[in-house]
């Protein structure tokens, strides 16, 4: 795996993969900023890893749904330098007909077993989830 950063100006910068797909970053405290931050980058790569993860599970479990949303919010540390994230909680809403119990299941095995990022995330922050289908909490 490799990706390569290509500065811009000021702190705006893109950031390429070998296969040439790309997503720009930028300093959140800049007035106009031009892309995400890194951190910013960190809870996507959250949501993106989960992702994958709960639609390969409930694929092979025959679970079909129409929408997947999932909300990341990560709490860092305050005047700590660097302000690691201490919490970060998914919120992870589908809307179809799937049974709960299987959705939360593939969720579960996600965030405590199979995604690299939250794993790799755990070693400092406390990851947690919840599970809505049809707006209803899976529990």
């Amino acid at each position: 795996m490799k990706v390569k950063l290509i500065h811009k100006s000021g702190y705006h910068s893109k950031i390429e993969n070998q296969n040439g797909n790309s997503i720009e970053i930028d300093n959140k405290s800049d007035l106009s900023p031009k892309g995400v931050s890194p951190m910013e980058l960190l809870l996507m790569g959250v949501a993106g890893c989960s992702s994958i993860d709960i639609i390969s599970i409930l694929k092979k479990q025959k679970q079909n749904f129409e929408d997947l949303i999932i909300d990341v919010v990560g709490d860092r540390e305050n005047g700590e330098l660097p302000a690691l994230f201490k919490k970060i909680h998914a919120d992870v809403r589908f809307i179809g007909n799937l049974d709960p119990q299987k959705a939360f299941r593939a969720c579960e095995l996600s965030f405590t077993k199979y995604c690299s990022v939250s794993k790799t995330l755990e070693a400092t922050a406390e990851i947690s989830f919840s599970v809505y289908v049809n707006g209803e909490k899976v529990s």
